[in-house]
């Protein structure tokens, strides 16, 4: 697809917007860090909607930050199987499990019954911050979908 054939970058076009985005990333997360929350588990939390809603650009971001935040290549290959892998912590899991929800919404019983084992793991600090996480990387997501951004072949100009 050439540059004329599709609208413009939405983040390029109303940089006020946009800056209200990143400042709201960075608030969320002070309060993740705040509530204990390692950068680890939130870059794959990340990496995790990332996988759900299909976007290519926030999947290369954000794998790249999971991996210089500690995460190996195995875990992060074995995120769309969480539930069945023995590579997460129970905390973890619970992180995972507030993404998914928070990523795909299921019914109330279900999205009820899912948060309440999570919040339960997680502790209210915690399980606020990660919500706030989680919509903010949807957010983050259909951003980058809607624009388009390209993803670049590392190692190429």
């Amino acid at each position: 697809m050439s540059s004329s054939d599709r609208q413009p970058f939405l983040d390029r076009s109303d940089p006020d917007v946009w800056k209200a985005l990143n400042s709201l990333a960075m608030k969320v997360s002070a309060a993740a860090e705040a509530a204990g929350l390692d950068r680890q588990t939130l870059e794959l939390m990340n990496v995790r909607i990332s996988q759900l809603n299909g976007c290519s650009f926030c999947l290369d971001l954000h794998t790249r930050k999971a991996e210089e935040a500690g995460a190996t290549s195995q875990r992060i290959a074995q995120l769309p199987a969480w539930r069945e892998s023995t590579l997460f912590d129970v905390v973890e899991c619970a992180v995972l499990e507030v993404a998914e929800v928070t990523t795909s919404l299921p019914d109330v019983d279900v999205r009820r019954a899912r948060l309440r084992s999570a919040h339960d793991t997680l502790g209210d600090e915690a399980f606020t911050a990660v919500e706030w996480a989680a919509v903010t990387m949807n957010a983050y997501n259909r951003v980058s979908i809607l624009s388009e951004h390209p993803v670049k072949r590392r190692g190429e100009p």
